[in-house]
């Protein structure tokens, strides 16, 4: 029925990020700076990192926010959902399924620490959109995530601040860059489920037409697309 498909295709996988974020965050003994705390900004600024992923994710967040703002503006409640549930699926699968290796690696260098900031900022901007949705399991994600570790944290998610896009936070060539890694990254796996060739069987070399205007990927993200085929 309707229900079970929300929890499946949504609460289930919001979860799993949360879950996620909070096992290895325990693990490592990682916790958000306290310094310079908004408590109706309680994700603090946007974390600088030098990952494509990081900042792409980053830019997805704020480019949400902007469009959530617009469509309940418009009271147009069933495209919020939607763009909500697209952009979990773009850190489910693809910011933190190629991220894992960062996280579980036993080196607490800056790349992880960036890695854990960006995971941190996005799922807390995240509860905060998703408040007016699903607003019992927000707070029980926001009590865990902002006032377990700041003690100036306000008391509910409904009392901080609507999120706003951060100025200078989303990469539009970027996200335009990602969204085509994605695309084919996709076609690839599909054409080589075609040919019967398993993903552990390495090619030779993999090539792709794309339209004039699309542009050249650049090297780090054309890396992320090598890797996955």
């Amino acid at each position: 029925n309707r229900a079970d498909e929300t929890r499946r295709r949504f609460l289930l996988p919001l979860w799993n990020v949360y879950n996620f974020f909070v096992s290895y965050a325990r693990i490592d003994g990682w916790e958000p700076s306290s310094e310079g705390f908004n408590a109706d900004r309680p994700e603090g600024l946007a974390p600088a990192s030098s990952s494509p992923l990081d900042r792409w994710i980053i830019g997805r967040s704020n480019q949400l926010s902007a469009q959530v703002s617009q469509f309940l503006s418009d009271s147009d409640s069933y495209s919020a959902t939607m763009a909500v549930e697209s952009f979990i699926d773009d850190l489910t699968n693809w910011h933190i399924r190629r991220s894992r290796r960062r996280f579980w690696k036993s080196e607490h260098d800056a790349d992880k620490q960036g890695a854990y900031a960006t995971l941190y900022y996005v799922l807390v901007r995240l509860v905060r959109t998703l408040a007016p949705f699903v607003p019992f399991v927000s707070e029980v994600m926001y009590q865990n995530l902002v006032c377990g570790v700041q003690p100036q944290a306000h008391t509910s998610v409904h009392h901080t601040l609507w999120p706003l896009s951060e100025e200078g936070a989303v990469d539009a060539k970027l996200l335009d860059e990602m969204a085509l890694a994605r695309d084919v990254a996709s076609l690839g796996l599909g054409a080589r489920n075609s040919a019967n060739l398993k993903i552990r069987q390495p090619l030779g070399r993999a090539l792709v037409l794309a339209a004039s205007q699309v542009g050249a990927l650049s090297e780090p993200v054309a890396e992320l697309v090598r890797d996955e085929l």
